[in-house]
């Protein structure tokens, strides 16, 4: 097997590395950080999307009484709230073509005069 001389460094901190000749890192850290460090505009732009949804779906259920499946405010209310009306995980349509937004398992239903129904998903 031939003897290579050339020495490597690691991608992340640029010590020299030992070992495989196929090594990019020094070790599982170095490795994970440039990893983090690759996708942490993406994930950042996730992370704050998906915490935007969870809190619009925490704001439902906080205004939706625990004891009924259903019930009504006002736009005001979740505006107040902190709600954001443009991230919803899905949309459902009903039989009466009335266009439900949901996060998650709460969704809502605007009416008339900034009213909104707020609804849970029944389990299946």
């Amino acid at each position: 097997m031939p003897i290579n001389n050339e020495i490597k460094t690691c991608l992340f901190c640029q010590k020299n590395i030992r070992g495989r000749a196929d090594k990019k890192f020094c070790d599982d850290g170095c490795r994970n950080s440039y990893n983090n460090q690759l996708k942490a505009p993406d994930n950042n732009y996730i992370r704050n999307i998906n915490n935007a949804l969870l809190k619009n779906r925490r704001i439902l259920q906080d205004l939706l009484p625990t004891t009924e499946e259903m019930g009504k405010c006002t736009k005001q209310q979740l505006l107040a709230a902190g709600y954001v009306f443009k991230y919803h995980t899905h949309q459902y349509t009903n039989k009466k073509g009335n266009v439900y937004f949901f996060c998650y398992d709460y969704g809502y239903l605007s009416l008339e005069n900034d009213w909104f129904l707020i609804v849970k998903r029944k389990e299946s």
